[in-house]
């Protein structure tokens, strides 16, 4: 992986630290040209890889892509699914059936609405292999070589201790798409400790990193204790903390953790992609 990945919260009115900025961010980054001319930036400071959401408006930056393939060429993208907001809104305006016929295919919808439950439980993996594709569809043709699992469905299957869905998670991204899955989630070590009891070894986990325990379940203690002593590919989110550290200081903190394989952050202006790239590359 590379050092730096570059993310997409900032497009999607997604900040921590201020609804205010949120919404400013939400305005700027109305259009698609707007998102596609920030990571033109990024990819012209040395940035190759944008990890975002299976958000709908992602599609239309694939498409970009494709029509600009001698552009884009080298250029990877980190599919992290499912959008949550995507199907909460679905299930806002359609309701729970509505959505389960809107992303779910014809003859499996119609086994599902005569066996229910009864039939999700049967056929969970599968039901979570079509999904998966379905999310997929829009990065076709683009270089997709790790997907994600977002934090919200990892860390609700370590609440139920559904943790084999994890193994057919990770056969099937390496089958079907030749790419290492990865993690994401909000407590690092209960994840680690779960994948290595059904044997997947050295994942790449995506995880809160950062200097004051911002997002780190179970502490900052075992967060630092794991980075130095487990075997893992650890990618850093959160740095900054939403804002409560400065980027030289959160930065230099991750220094002591040689294992950090990649740092994700955000930014909307080529000055602070330009810094924090500098600022990552210079300390791990």
């Amino acid at each position: 992986m590379d050092k730096v990945l570059f993310g997409d919260n900032q497009f999607f009115a997604v900040n921590h630290a201020s609804d205010e900025k949120a919404r400013a961010q939400s305005i700027r980054f109305k259009e698609d040209a707007a998102i596609i001319k920030v990571i033109d930036q990024a990819m012209d400071l040395g940035i190759n890889t944008f990890m975002c959401t299976t958000h709908d408006r992602i599609g239309n930056i694939c498409n970009h892509m494709r029509s600009n393939p001698s552009r884009y060429k080298d250029f990877n993208i980190y599919p992290c699914m499912p959008y949550a907001h995507k199907y909460a809104n679905a299930v806002t305006e359609l309701g729970i059936m509505g959505t389960i016929k809107q992303y779910v295919p014809g003859n499996l919808f119609s086994t599902f609405a005569k066996g229910g439950f009864a039939f999700l439980s049967k056929d969970l993996i599968g039901l979570m292999e079509l999904l998966i594709d379905a999310e997929m569809k829009m990065f076709k043709g683009i270089n997709t070589p790790v997907i994600f699992i977002q934090n919200v469905l990892v860390d609700m299957i370590l609440g139920l201790k559904m943790v084999e869905v994890f193994k057919e998670y990770d056969a099937y991204i390496r089958k079907k798409f030749n790419a290492e899955p990865g993690y994401i989630t909000m407590n690092m070590p209960g994840l680690l400790h779960a994948l290595n009891s059904i044997g997947i070894e050295n994942p790449i986990i995506c995880s809160s990193i950062n200097k004051i325990g911002f997002r780190m379940s179970g502490g900052i203690e075992i967060y630092e204790k794991y980075l130095l002593e487990k075997q893992f590919r650890p990618i850093a989110m959160q740095v900054l903390a939403a804002g409560a550290l400065r980027p030289k200081e959160a930065i230099e903190y991750l220094s002591n953790f040689p294992g950090i394989e990649s740092v994700l952050f955000g930014a909307s202006s080529k000055g602070h992609i330009d810094e924090t790239k500098n600022l990552i590359e210079q300390n791990l």
